[in-house]
């Protein structure tokens, strides 16, 4: 079944594909990698906010179980 699969999907990639204009224009005039920068500087905020998030929760959770053990 494995095999079935892997046979579909290499077949379907193997039909040529017109070329996307507007990518290769982008790259041409040296704005893809403006594209690429501002999708690296959203992930690595987006990160950043996880990191801090996650932070506060463990402070948070570790307030919990220090109250719990004074009562």
């Amino acid at each position: 079944m494995m095999f079935l699969l892997c046979s579909i999907f290499a077949s379907a990639q193997s039909v040529s594909n017109p070329p996307v204009e507007m990518a290769d224009q982008m790259r041409s005039n040296g704005k893809i990698y403006v594209v690429v920068g501002v999708l690296v500087i959203i992930l690595f905020g987006l990160l950043t906010y996880l990191v801090s998030i996650d932070k506060k929760i463990g402070r948070v959770e570790k307030d919990i179980e220090e109250f719990k053990k004074g009562k």
